[in-house]
């Protein structure tokens, strides 16, 4: 075991890993930066440069693009209100608002510090558990998943905003979008209206965009200023670090948040920081301020979302199961290099599975410290006013959007699903509660299918349904009770 230890630390810190890991942190940081990419993306623009390298080369710039897209989309998703990814949605209900009031430096930095926590706790916890982690992901059936899913639509009485009427139909607009096109029980085709645009669904890009870019957009141009008021950054880098370390217990849940949810395959990026950023409303007592600029939003969802990637690399290495959109390219990229997953990862291969964990706490040291580095040029574009900005936001969200199937009917769907979003804003609809509806919509009733199929309605006795239950409604409990 020692002499594993030491193979996979003496290649971690070779030359040829360090400046591989760096491109790849390089180019994440990029992709990470324009809006909507996101990992999926990123690694499939990476993937076809992998033919004929060295494996550990190669896999140290795949780990590198994958720490760091987490970190780096943090800055559309404060500075714009745009959603850098599917995993930095929930960072800009606070972010952005308190980019707004000029504290955009303090939001930025307690993001990376908390981003880079999360990522070295997800390094430590993935070492540790590596090896016991088989036997506890196999426990979890699609009962378990199914109840995990509904355990996220619980976050939504946490989200519903002052009218909880409100904030359920929002749910069940985002049931009914995420519903769209073929049932995953039947194979039959639903809301398709003829339209064959709409027989795989609107994709989660689009949705995201649509309800959270266009409104923002929509709103500044109206206000006609620059997006923050006074300095755009603010002297707050020290007051994020301090925030950081004030609320450094909600950090290190939250990233645990991120670790198990991660390591549950199917579940992703998309729904973790709605569950670490509820969690955070719900245990929250002092003074809160969520929805309005309240740091503790912005440490939330950053600690869990880096903190899912360490998690989402147990079955996907261990299994071949991909934790999360991005885990599946990623997995594609380990066949593609020769390195078959599976039970060998923590036998023979043991060395390698232990370079991969520890590149990961290291990209996410590299990530962070770049994005400081860069954070003051790349806010500047906040004191720029508004109107001269807005059309080159508006192209980068097209391109983002028409990335999604390639076809002009991402585009008619990105309008039709922003003048909705404008319509939500305006009357103070919540929308991240029909985002959490979107998201689960074809998980919940997929696992609720197969439990069917598998254990009759006995499931709901088994162990871990009770278990999951039981959080749940302590989550609505809280949830009603500290609504923002």
């Amino acid at each position: 075991m020692i002499d594993t230890l030491l193979s996979a630390l003496g290649t971690l810190l070779s030359f040829q890993h360090l400046f591989y890991m760096l491109i790849g942190v390089s180019v994440g940081l990029v992709i990470g930066v324009i809006p909507g990419l996101g990992g999926i993306a990123g690694l499939s623009l990476l993937i076809p440069f992998l033919y004929g390298m060295n494996e550990i080369s190669a896999l140290a710039m795949l780990i590198g693009l994958v720490a760091v897209i987490p970190t780096s989309d943090t800055f559309s998703s404060v500075l714009m209100g745009i959603p850098g990814s599917s995993a930095s949605q929930a960072t800009v209900l606070d972010g952005f608002p308190l980019a707004r009031q000029g504290q955009a430096a303090r939001a930025l930095s307690a993001a990376f510090i908390s981003s880079m926590a999360g990522g070295i706790f997800g390094a430590i916890i993935l070492t540790g558990f590596v090896v016991i982690a088989r036997p506890l992901i196999l426990s979890f059936g699609s009962a378990e998943l199914f109840m995990l899913a509904l355990f996220g639509l619980s976050m939504v009485a946490v989200l519903a905003g002052r009218s909880l009427a409100k904030g359920l139909a929002a749910c069940c607009i985002g049931l009914i979008i995420g519903s769209i096109g073929g049932a995953p029980a039947t194979g039959e085709f639903r809301m398709i209206f003829g339209f064959d645009y709409l027989y795989d669904g609107i994709p989660l890009v689009i949705v995201g965009l649509g309800f959270f870019a266009i409104p923002e957009i929509a709103d500044l141009l109206r206000k006609n200023s620059a997006i923050a008021s006074g300095n755009a950054l603010g002297s707050g880098w020290f007051q994020g670090l301090r925030d950081w370390w004030g609320n450094l217990w909600l950090s290190m849940r939250c990233s645990g948040l991120g670790c198990i949810i991660g390591a549950i395959p199917g579940l992703g990026g998309s729904v973790v920081d709605w569950i670490a950023y509820g969690h955070a409303v719900q245990t929250v007592k002092k003074d809160p301020q969520f929805g309005k600029g309240d740091i503790r939003g912005v440490i939330a969802p950053e600690s869990s979302n880096n903190a899912m990637q360490g998690g989402a690399l147990l079955p996907t290495m261990l299994f071949g199961i991909p934790g999360s959109g991005a885990m599946a390219v990623f997995l594609g990229g380990m066949v593609l290099l020769g390195i078959q997953p599976g039970p060998s990862m923590v036998g023979a291969d043991l060395n390698i599975t232990y370079s991969v964990i520890w590149s990961l706490a290291l990209a996410n040291v590299m990530g962070a410290g770049i994005c400081l580095a860069l954070a003051i040029p790349i806010a500047r574009l906040t004191q720029i006013p508004f109107q001269r900005l807005a059309p080159f936001m508006i192209v980068l969200i097209c391109f983002a959007a028409f990335q999604a199937t390639r076809s002009l009917a991402d585009l008619v769907a990105l309008l039709c699903l922003g003048v909705l979003g404008v319509l939500m804003k305006r009357f103070g609809w919540p929308r991240p509660a029909l985002l959490i509806g979107y998201v689960l919509a074809p998980q919940a009733e997929t696992y609720l299918y197969q439990a069917l199929q598998f254990n009759g309605w006995d499931f709901v006795f088994r162990p871990g349904v009770i278990a999951i239950a039981l959080m749940t409604l302590a989550s609505i409990w809280f949830g009603l009770r500290n609504r923002i």
